[in-house]
């Protein structure tokens, strides 16, 4: 039987990975510090009692090696999450998501251990904008746009003729500009593991997560993604606030397509020392999933979205996933649409504790000058 240890198995996509592993028979070791942003009450109800469970922070590579010499897969999870806040809070988000990093690639350069596979949890934010294609000029990447952008420059334009442009999916290859703190941090981490894991002989695979949504995902951690916290926002009975125009899109994929994109990715050798897009390859408006999730819940009468027309610095407008490779290369495909993952994560919701504190996350946004 495998050990497996999942750094930040107690959070949302990690314990339903967790489940997964349990039930193929792994034999796995959660190690976890219960953020308290994330987890305020301390072990969730959710958590799988047949994992053992290791109570500790990635920033203390003594904590680490205890939990890292017995496995044999390492699934590296833990990370500080949160675009925008991570603009303001930057020591945290360089300590727990880089320097836990090198803590993790120090064990293994320098201790003994055992560990045979290790799989980065890495993001799409690390793109900024995604790709697009210009008539003119073909596929061309964008620059970020402005922190003065006006709404009538929120579309990005072709860098080399000013032209119109129009979103295309963003291959694994796209240039890599980013946009917050939090970008950076996965860009280092996982640039890190795959350099020492071809160094040393480790094989390393590394998942580019777009906008994952699904059960489990705190409703009330303001800095978590934007379906959850629309949801809070409507389960509250106040609307779902909106930056810039709605029409920005993403990739949104169910939390049980990337626990099954993780398994491949453990399980194949194909996957060795690849980076791979965890994505759908279709993107939805943030519009879309605001008035989505308001009709579901039956509030369309009540609630309608609060469109803002403010820039908040560090957005892109457009980047979805091109899942061509990850599907060639691992077998991988999305089986859950949005509309149905949608009616699941309201069904979910139903049991779920919501305290809305976006209130209070806007007004640090504010205070820091980001919106």
């Amino acid at each position: 039987m495998k050990k497996v240890l999942v750094t930040g198995g107690a959070g949302f996509i990690g314990s339903h990975l967790v489940d997964e592993l349990i039930r193929k028979k792994y034999k796995v070791t959660v190690f976890d510090n219960l953020e308290p942003q994330v987890h305020p009450d301390g072990l969730p109800e959710y958590y799988n009692i047949r994992a053992k469970f290791i109570k500790g922070d990635v920033r203390s590579k003594k904590q680490l090696k205890e939990a890292v010499t017995e496995a044999d897969i390492v699934v590296h999870f833990a990370a500080a999450v949160g675009v925008g806040q991570s603009q303001y809070q930057i020591a945290k988000y360089v300590e727990s998501n880089i320097q836990g990093t090198a803590n993790l690639l120090d064990i293994l350069v320098n201790e003994k251990h055992k560990v045979k596979k290790l799989l980065v949890a890495s993001s799409m934010s690390i793109y900024g904008e995604g790709l697009y294609n210009c008539k003119k000029c073909g596929k061309v990447k964008p620059p970020l746009r402005n922190f003065e952008t006006s709404p009538s420059d929120w579309e990005p334009k072709c860098p080399y003729c000013t032209g119109n442009l129009k979103p295309i999916p963003t291959p694994e290859d796209t240039p890599l500009v980013s946009n917050s703190i939090y970008a950076i941090t996965k860009k280092e981490q996982e640039e890190m593991s795959l350099l020492i894991g071809k160094t040393y002989g480790i094989p390393v695979v590394a998942l580019r997560f777009f906008n994952v949504y699904g059960p489990r995902q705190s409703l009330s951690n303001p800095y978590t993604g934007v379906a959850a916290i629309f949801l809070s926002r409507i389960k509250n009975n106040n609307p779902p606030v909106i930056y810039e125009d709605g029409l920005q899109s993403r990739d949104f994929i169910w939390v049980g397509d990337i626990v099954n994109a993780c398994i491949l990715s453990i399980e194949k050798e194909e996957a060795n020392y690849q980076v791979f897009n965890a994505g759908t390859g279709k993107p939805v408006s943030i519009l879309e999933v605001a008035q989505t999730l308001i009709k579901l819940l039956g509030k369309a009468s009540k609630i309608k979205p609060e469109i803002l027309y403010k820039f908040r610095k560090g957005d892109v407008r457009h980047c979805y996933a091109d899942i061509t490779k990850i599907k060639k290369t691992i077998g991988f495909t999305p089986q859950v649409s949005f509309e149905e993952g949608m009616k699941k994560l309201i069904n979910w919701s139903k049991r779920a504790r919501a305290e809305d504190k976006f209130e209070k996350a806007a007004r640090e946004l504010k205070e820091k000058n980001l919106v």
